[in-house]
């Protein structure tokens, strides 16, 4: 069973959680990306939370701007050196009768952006790393400079960080969003996981607000290079700075039509210690549309031993 909280955390913020487990286990923590929210996450809850999986206390924040966690409404506010604060905030409550330190920091999409900075600039906090179809930022500023391809694959950023935006996503019983999903390029049939009760719980958060959501392609320069923007073309960041040397796992649907593949080539430059598994036939929705595999690769990773 699912437990859902607020969590005040220390410098101001609340996040809404969902969580399974026992506290004082050791703990794994899931992050969610856009348009979505920690409810995506719960078979992933259930399934590590068992005796036969680990026994994990599991917890899955809805990050700053979503379902009901605190939304400033100032866009610097969604930089991500303040998601990185409140992840951290969290940890720390979390793991205080577990050693201070996750077992696994696990993230797909927004949530991984906010997991390699944390992997990087607070290695203390996590044992592993998990990242599911969520662009390291070294390879992502390369491709999206580069890369025709991945510029026109990232177009939409350029939409989402306009004025108002949010409007646009809310017409139509918020039509463009659950296009995200359904434009995905799955083979016709791939969408039986997007049932109306899925649908509802979608309706749910994106009722709370999405200015928040916006607010974090508005905050970030990686976006692709336009005549009055100059998106990541503008961005220098360190190889120090790009640096993951904790166990890194990386799980890549290969038919994401947002993300593409190229983005994980090069990845050992900046990870000494990862481990790749591609996904074929599987978008950037494979979290939900092959649960057990994505769990198993997770659950191997967690426990090398059992091979």
């Amino acid at each position: 069973m699912v437990e859902t909280f607020q969590q005040n955390l220390p410098h101001g913020i609340t996040l809404s959680c969902r969580a399974t487990g026992t506290r004082g286990r050791p703990v794994l923590m899931f992050l969610h990306g856009f348009p979505e929210a920690a409810f995506v996450w719960d078979t992933m809850l259930a399934h590590f939370a068992k005796p036969e999986n680990g026994g994990y206390r599991c917890v899955a924040p809805n990050l700053r701007g979503f379902e009901k966690s605190s939304s400033p409404t100032e866009v610097s506010a969604y930089r991500v050196k303040f998601l990185m604060q409140d992840i951290a905030a969290l940890v720390a409550i979390e793991t205080a009768d577990s050693g201070g330190q996750l077992e696994c920091l696990v993230a797909h999409d927004w949530g991984g952006a906010v997991a390699w900075s944390l992997a990087n600039q607070m290695p203390h906090l996590a044992k592993t790393l998990a990242i599911i179809n969520s662009p390291h930022t070294g390879t992502f500023i390369r491709e999206l400079i580069s890369n025709p391809k991945q510029q026109a694959a990232s177009e939409y950023m350029n939409y989402l960080v306009r004025d108002g935006f949010e409007k646009a996503l809310q017409k139509d019983d918020f039509k463009m969003l659950f296009g995200f999903f359904t434009n995905a390029g799955a083979e016709k049939g791939e969408f039986a996981w997007l049932t109306p009760a899925v649908k509802q719980k979608y309706r749910d958060v994106w009722s709370e607000g999405l200015t928040g959501g916006c607010n974090y392609y508005r905050a970030s320069p990686l976006r692709p290079p336009t005549d009055s923007d100059k998106g990541a073309a503008g961005t220098d960041i360190p190889h120090s700075l790009l640096t993951i040397l904790m166990p890194t796992l990386v799980i890549w649907a290969m038919n994401d039509v947002a993300l593409l593949p190229e983005l994980i080539e090069g990845l050992d430059d900046y990870i000494p210690n990862l481990t790749l598994k591609k996904v074929n036939n599987a978008t950037h929705w494979v979290i939900h549309e092959q649960p057990q595999l994505v769990a198993g690769y997770l659950l191997d990773f967690l426990n090398p031993s059992n091979h």
